[in-house]
């Protein structure tokens, strides 16, 4: 090897950075003008392939030339419309000398790739040779790789055609295919080597057409895994790389929901993005450049919503909102645009990663990413306003904090609304009031137990409320600001007297199916036998044992760190007629249907003269005892699911799956009474879910009713065993004999349940 070799091997041993002007300068000086440098392939290998991809008489342009003899080698092919550039001054004016006489028509000039000057779809085809790979160094990041194949893009003409000569790396890959995603067909080719003993590496040549629709389209290649088989780590790679990819394009095509990039949708992922397409809705994330990145939906307005205020708006969701059905349905999300009166509202959705940021950083952060999606390109000046809602919390207090190994975190926490429902307001019009929340953090934004506090709660004035469902209130009762501070005074107790959920009005409500049988076995002094299957915060129990003196109540929990919460922060309290079991719900309802079977049996030998050892079902103490310890109830009249689901794959935050599947549903059934009924909190987004556990439920109960809370994703679900069915013109003395029965001491609570006795309905 010669000297001048020995420095050429040596510059390219610590080139290092591929991007670095200075370095290539240096580089094309010692290598001299006529001797030529390539990348990768020879033209002989090159010729067919590439030739083939070449439309009749095109403007070429070649970015990152070098020394290469490409170019010359496509002009002397009869292509001379061909311009070339590189950063390196020394390369250019090496080229130039080289060909300026033999081939005059071919252009050359000194030009950074990645920021290039020329004019919007000058070019027809561009030619990269290993270019796209010097800039995508991987300790640099896709940074100049990204600006690179923007310009690419910006340069070629609609039909145009990028052919990329690459070792097709990964990281390389990643970046190539999602920026010619939409809007582009795009095929794979290997070149062929010339046979060699030594082992080297594979090129390819990616060729990306410009096309005028945005539909997606598989990528193509002209190999298989045979064929690359024998070539090792670099085409498993790109074979992976290619299905990879493909895989992704198939979701893009099929998915309804597909959560997009900005980048995407101005490469025409979804249209045109300056045009207004009412009724159109999609996903997408936002950031990357900017300090935080941000899940938002981007929802067209009906023109029948109109007329509108703004061309354009933004409506942002806290965290502790984002879960609840108004604003993660897509249902809820319409009717937020309807209110905004914005033509096109970018809703975005909030979450942990903005928890430290003040509002106003937030928004000067989404300002010149949502003014990409504003519609029209005339409304650049036009105000785009911020909207918010709010969470409601005016303080909040965290009292208590534990971790149990069955339900995993849960928050004790005491907050003060903005605004609070009328009733309370009216009842108790002093001061702020203040509500204690039970949190189980395993489900987001899960409020599973809430507690109004007052100084009558230390007098032991029952009855109270528990709410299960994702924190989204269809009475809108609170909403403001969060601000973690302040304190409970240590007198106030929760007040058993007051429903501050209104799924739990309506569960109440729901008694009014069965109210002529109960007030017939109050006037015959007769207990009615209640079993609640998940204690929260113990509020429902506590509300039935204060308020109908008549019911008998078993709970059951299956997690001893719930009981003992409910006791010492919600002044829970077990008495001869409520009491808690610790155990799995299925197996007790189970057990009690069992039981019940039992006693049929039993009963009907002792009719026929047989005799046997099954004692009579005691009359001491609980009017249920535990099965735990031996005994359960022959028949129960009210079997109630209140328990929250700790799968989310299940598509319903309450109840677990396994509380809804037909087995059970028979079992609670066999479980209760000729006029029992069967209460179920059902809390899905999915309209789906819901009409599935509906249809499951109706082949084990006679008559079905629902209770749907208005802008609320909770349902509550009611079954009856009777063979006979109350009609609904009898609901309103229905209704008052409810009312009879419950021992409320503020005539506005024991309104607000008769009220919501007639949005009930009978399921057909």
């Amino acid at each position: 090897m010669g000297k001048k070799e020995e420095q050429l091997a040596e510059l390219l041993g610590t080139l290092g950075d591929f991007t670095s002007k200075e370095n290539w300068d240096k580089f094309f000086t010692i290598r001299g003008t006529d001797d030529a440098f390539e990348w990768y392939a020879e033209w002989s290998e090159l010729r067919n392939p590439l030739l083939s991809h070449l439309p009749p008489q095109p403007q070429i342009l070649v970015p990152g030339c070098g020394s290469s003899r490409l170019s010359e080698h496509l002009y002397d092919a009869g292509f001379n419309s061909i311009t070339n550039i590189d950063f390196s001054k020394v390369a250019i004016s090496d080229c130039l000398r080289r060909n300026v006489r033999h081939r005059p028509d071919m252009r050359w000039r000194v030009m950074d790739m990645t920021a290039m000057q020329f004019e919007d779809e000058a070019f027809d085809v561009v030619v990269d040779k290993g270019g796209l790979d010097a800039l995508m160094e991987p300790e640099l990041g896709p940074k100049l790789g990204t600006q690179y194949l923007s310009e690419v893009r910006r340069v070629l003409k609609s039909g145009g055609k990028f052919i990329c000569l690459t070792l097709a790396e990964s990281h390389v890959l990643a970046l190539l295919f999602s920026k010619f995603r939409f809007g582009w067909k795009m095929g794979i080719h290997a070149i062929p080597q010339k046979p060699s003993s030594k082992p080297s590496l594979l090129a390819f040549m990616v060729v990306a057409e410009k096309q005028v629709s945005s539909v997606l389209q598989e990528i193509t290649s002209s190999f298989n895994d045979s064929s690359l088989a024998l070539k090792g780590s670099q085409a498993c790679g790109l074979l992976e790389a290619v299905e990879k990819e493909n895989q992704i394009r198939r979701d893009y095509s099929t998915g309804s929901d597909v959560l997009y990039s900005l980048e995407e949708l101005q490469l025409g992922a979804r249209g045109d993005l300056t045009k207004l397409c009412p009724g159109h809705r999609f996903q997408l994330t936002l950031g990357g450049d900017s300090r935080f990145s941000y899940r938002a939906v981007v929802l067209d307005a009906q023109e029948s919503s109109g007329p509108f205020a703004y061309h354009c708006g933004v409506f942002i969701v806290p965290k502790t909102r984002a879960h609840e059905w108004l604003f993660s349905s897509e249902e809820g999300q319409w009717m937020v645009v309807e209110s905004s009166k914005a033509a096109r509202l970018v809703m975005v959705l909030l979450d942990a990663s903005h928890v430290s940021a003040s509002m106003d950083d937030i928004q000067k952060d989404l300002s010149p990413l949502v003014k990409q999606l504003a519609p029209g390109k005339d409304d650049n000046g036009a105000q785009i306003p911020f909207m918010m809602a709010s969470d409601g919390i005016k303080q909040r207090n965290i009292v208590h904090q534990v971790t149990s190994t069955i339900t995993g975190p849960v928050i004790v926490e005491d907050v003060i609304y903005e605004n609070v429902d009328g009733d309370i307001s009216r009842i108790l019009p002093s001061r702020d009031l203040t509500f204690r929340r039970l949190v189980f953090q395993r489900s987001e934004g899960l409020v599973q137990s809430e507690a109004l506090l007052s100084e009558e709660g230390s007098n032991n004035k029952v009855g109270e409320t528990e709410r299960k469902k994702t924190n989204s209130s269809s009475k809108s009762k609170r909403r403001g600001i969060q601000r973690r501070s302040g304190e409970t005074s240590h007198q106030l107790k929760v007040y058993h007297g007051y429903l501050a959920s209104s799924y739990h009005t309506g569960i109440l409500s729901g008694l009014m199916l069965i109210s002529s049988y109960l007030e017939s076995m109050a006037s015959n002094q007769k207990s009615v036998k209640a079993v609640v299957i998940g204690l929260g915060a113990g509020l429902l129990p506590m509300f039935l044992n204060r308020c109908m003196p008549l019911m008998h109540t078993e709970v059951v929990e299956l997690d001893p760190v719930v009981r003992k919460l409910a006791k010492e922060y919600f002044n829970f309290v077990e008495d001869d007629r409520l009491q808690v079991h610790i155990a799995d719900g299925i197996q007790f309802v189970r057990n009690v249907a069992n039981s019940a079977a039992a006693d049929e049996i039993s009963a009907v030998q002792e009719k026929e003269g047989a005799h046997c050892n099954t004692e009579p079902p005691s009359s001491n103490g609980s009017c249920l005892e535990s099965h735990v310890e031996g005994k359960v109830p022959s028949k129960v009249d009210i079997v109630i699911i209140d328990v929250d689901s700790a799968d989310s794959s299940s598509g319903m935050t309450c109840p677990a799956a396994d509380f809804v599947q037909e087995t059970f549903l028979q079992t609670v059934k066999d479980a209760l009474s000729e006029k029992g009924l069967f209460i179920i909190n059902l809390v899905s987004r999915s309209q789906a879910i819901k009409d599935s556990v509906i249809s499951r439920m109706k082949v084990a109960f006679s008559h079905l009713f629902c209770l749907q809370l208005e802008e609320d994703v909770n349902e509550v679900i009611f079954g009856l065993c009777s063979a006979s069915c109350i009609k609904e013109d009898s609901f309103p003395e229905a209704a008052l004999q409810l009312e009879k029965l419950l021992k409320l001491e503020h005539p506005e609570i024991s309104q607000s349940i008769i009220n919501t006795t007639k949005k009930l309905r009978q399921l057909k």
